[in-house]
């Protein structure tokens, strides 16, 4: 076999590792969105709610923001941005993006019915003097890194990447002196108040976009400014996604009676009739359809759930003892004696040590 072909298989051999190493790759990443998928799903939620209660449901949040960020900052590194997230509209001869990003939180109830909130942001403003581009009198060169082209790029075996240049930051142009005013910046930081109308219904991670509020360029035209939402949590309501749950206290002796309790709603104007039927279970759910969170997208409002905490009393007064016992006896039960579907295996087990 000749060099040549030898060499030709060797990079064949190396494609096919490759491809099938990148394969692997995308089957597992597609396993493990599928896993998170899963856990979202709501009747999965309600089983969680049914083992571990209020505690378990606040800390079974999955979501896929946190994957999707990660994702577009190695592409955005390795590829010099442009997949989605805030600041990705920037042009080559810009020193800042156009687009700005701010957090604000709510209480919950100002995510559920939504309200107006006063915000105040720091903004770029191109600087005057230099015109944006962070050179004194305006004068640039090619930067000598990547050649006017704003890229770099480098080998690994025989595959070729290209990122951002580091040194002109993907302007493809270099300060040949830096501008007195702006230190080299390009803008100067603005400030800037005025109010936004938050809507009804929206939760944690959604984003409102406000239009021309962003960073002011050059040209005087202005982005967008994106506001990330992040909402409180209540003392008493849960909330996931457009569903409400509440756990009601349901006292011992109710179970066995039944009867009807009013509880409270996401409004102070209306209460609800929950019937706890005889022989209600700890942790039952009670699905009052529609009387949830208004969806932010579809208008369409989820549920409200009822779950159901029995309570014990921690002691009993000397009376209160008696007139259980007596309630007891009348089943026809003793006291120290154990019921009759334990009698049977009380005998099994005493007969293992014969």
């Amino acid at each position: 076999m000749s060099k040549v072909n030898a060499e030709v298989e060797e990079i064949i051999k190396n494609s096919k590792e490759t491809k099938e190493k990148l394969s692997n790759e995308k089957s597992e990443k597609e396993k493990s969105k599928n896993e998170l998928e899963k856990k979202l799903n709501d009747e999965e939620k309600r089983q969680i709610y049914d083992t571990y209660g209020k505690k378990g449901l606040e800390s079974s949040g999955f979501g896929f923001g946190d994957m999707e960020g990660s994702i577009f900052d190695i592409f955005n590194s390795v590829f010099g941005g442009g997949f989605g997230g805030f600041g990705s509209r920037r042009k080559k001869d810009e020193k800042y993006s156009r687009d700005l990003a701010i957090e604000l939180e709510l209480s919950f109830q100002e995510a559920i019915f939504g309200c107006k909130k006063e915000v105040e942001i720091r903004y770029k403003s191109a600087c005057s003097a230099c015109k944006g581009s962070g050179a004194k009198d305006g004068k640039v060169t090619t930067c000598s890194t990547c050649k006017g082209s704003g890229r770099e790029t480098f080998t690994q075996g025989f595959m070729t990447f290209a990122q951002t240049c580091s040194k002109c930051h993907g302007s493809g142009e270099t300060s040949a002196e830096k501008c007195e005013k702006c230190l080299g910046k390009g803008y100067q930081e603005e400030k800037e108040k005025f109010e936004i109308k938050i809507p009804e219904g929206v939760d944690n991670q959604n984003q409102i976009r406000v239009q021309g509020r962003g960073n002011k360029m050059p040209d005087g035209s202005r982005g967008d400014l994106y506001v990330e939402i992040f909402v409180q949590e209540d003392t008493h309501f849960i909330r996931h996604r457009n569903d409400i749950y509440l756990e009601v206290p349901v006292f011992f002796t109710l179970v066995m009676l039944g009867g009807s309790i009013k509880i409270p709603t996401l409004t102070k104007e209306k209460e609800l009739e929950l019937k706890i039927p005889i022989g209600v279970k700890d942790k039952q759910q009670f699905v009052f359809y529609g009387e949830g969170v208004k969806s932010v997208n579809s208008g369409k409002k989820g549920n409200f759930i009822a779950v159901v905490n029995i309570l014990y009393p921690d002691k009993l007064e000397e009376k209160q003892r008696n007139l259980l016992l007596e309630l007891h006896q009348s089943f026809g039960y003793e006291e120290s004696k154990p019921i009759n579907c334990l009698e049977g295996l009380v005998d099994k087990i005493k007969n293992w040590f014969k």
